[in-house]
């Protein structure tokens, strides 16, 4: 079944962004009707989520709480290269998730969408997606 690979540029340290429209399109291409789309991030300071899209104070609040889990400052790392905290950060939200295909589209709910979570940039980001399906 169809594999693909999107790149995006993330433009701030740390961020949510919706690829939920490169997600679906890559789902209408591939002529799937019912199936599962694998989303996978190979990065270790960014992640993959399903999470609301509707009030962007969510997004806030999700990166207020791993900042005070993992914060970015003042803190002592082992880790040298001073982006110990997006590793951590990434390792708890997690380098993929799935989604069902459902009449060719994403079963996603009313409020939900797809997010790459930059813990570490700027930075160019792969995004790779496989379909299983018919």
């Amino acid at each position: 079944m169809p594999f693909k690979t999107i790149t995006v540029k993330t433009e701030g340290k740390q961020l949510f962004l919706d690829i939920t429209k490169h997600i679906r399109q890559i789902v209408r291409d591939s002529g799937i009707k019912s199936g599962i789309c694998h989303i996978f991030i190979p990065h270790t300071t960014a992640a993959v989520t399903i999470n609301e899209n509707t009030d962007p104070s969510v997004r806030e609040d999700i990166l207020n709480c791993l900042e005070k889990i993992a914060p970015s400052t003042d803190c002592f790392y082992r880790h040298l290269e001073g982006n110990a905290h997006a590793h951590i950060k990434a390792g708890l939200i997690g380098s993929g998730t799935n989604v069902f295909v459902e009449a060719g589209q994403l079963a996603l709910g009313t409020w939900q969408s797809i997010f790459l979570c930059e813990f570490d940039g700027p930075r160019t980001r792969n995004i790779m997606i496989h379909l299983d399906g018919k």
